[in-house]
């Protein structure tokens, strides 16, 4: 065989060799690039997510944090609420106790009255006398008292054994300081009920705060994970506890 035919076999096989070297490498050189992309969009996606975690977490803070003030608030609240009522509910129990001292005291001398003198024994009604013991003391009665004692002996208790025995069985009988007592009473029923709502919220956002906590753990651990089933098994988890923590989020009310 001549020298030329053994150059012409030599360059026939390195072009083949070459053709054979360029028909791999073109596949091989484009894996790399797309597992590069891939690699991208997923620390983008990670980086998004980690950003949304942080908002979540520092507003759930916020509003744990609003929602204790409106907790304090509330029970302090209620607190002074009960206290006056106390002292309303103890003012009452003083002119109750003027009122049953004073109404005694009138029928007492009305009765001496009609002892000694029978004929001022009332008919029905009483009309009070100035210059009597009976009198004097009628026309001292409270001014909360004065009504209820008027129906009373508009039913001829005196005389009608089917009359309520005393005032105080009459719907007119009614003590101001009493009533605010009770009306202080539900006011801070109220007030401590507001107090148990808020404390309760307050903890909703904080259990929130723990879910994006989780998505931040998640994201972190996902994003130096290896490419593969296990990072996407992560990633799922952080987008599933990030979703979870944002609608609860959105359901939660909000206060400022």
């Amino acid at each position: 065989m001549s020298a030329a035919d053994g150059r012409a076999g030599e360059g026939t096989d390195d072009g083949g060799a070459a053709r054979e070297s360029d028909g791999a490498g073109g596949p091989g050189g484009d894996e790399p690039a797309e597992r590069g992309r891939g690699r991208d969009r997923i620390e983008l996606l990670l980086t998004i997510i980690l950003a949304l975690a942080a908002v979540g977490t520092a507003w759930a803070g916020f509003q744990s944090a609003k929602w204790s003030g409106v907790q304090a608030n509330s029970y302090a609240q209620a607190s002074a609420a009960r206290t006056e009522s106390s002292r309303s509910s103890a003012e009452a129990g003083q002119l109750v106790t003027i009122d049953v001292i004073t109404f005694t005291q009138w029928l007492t001398a009305l009765n001496d009255e009609i002892v000694a003198d029978p004929s001022k024994r009332p008919q029905g009604m009483y009309t009070p006398d100035p210059g009597s013991v009976s009198g004097f003391l009628f026309n001292r009665f409270r001014d909360e008292f004065e009504p209820a004692v008027s129906a009373w002996l508009m039913r001829r208790p005196l005389t009608d054994p089917k009359a309520p025995s005393t005032p105080f069985d009459m719907p007119e009988y009614r003590v101001a300081a009493e009533e605010k007592a009770e009306r202080l009473v539900r006011e801070a029923d109220r007030k401590s009920a507001t107090a148990r709502q808020a404390n309760q919220r307050s903890d909703n956002y904080v259990l929130t705060a723990v879910l994006f906590a989780l998505v931040l753990f998640f994201a972190a651990v996902a994003g130096r994970a290896r490419p593969g089933r296990a990072q996407w098994v992560l990633l799922g988890l952080t987008v599933a506890a990030l979703l979870a923590a944002v609608s609860l989020l959105l359901s939660y009310p909000v206060t400022v």
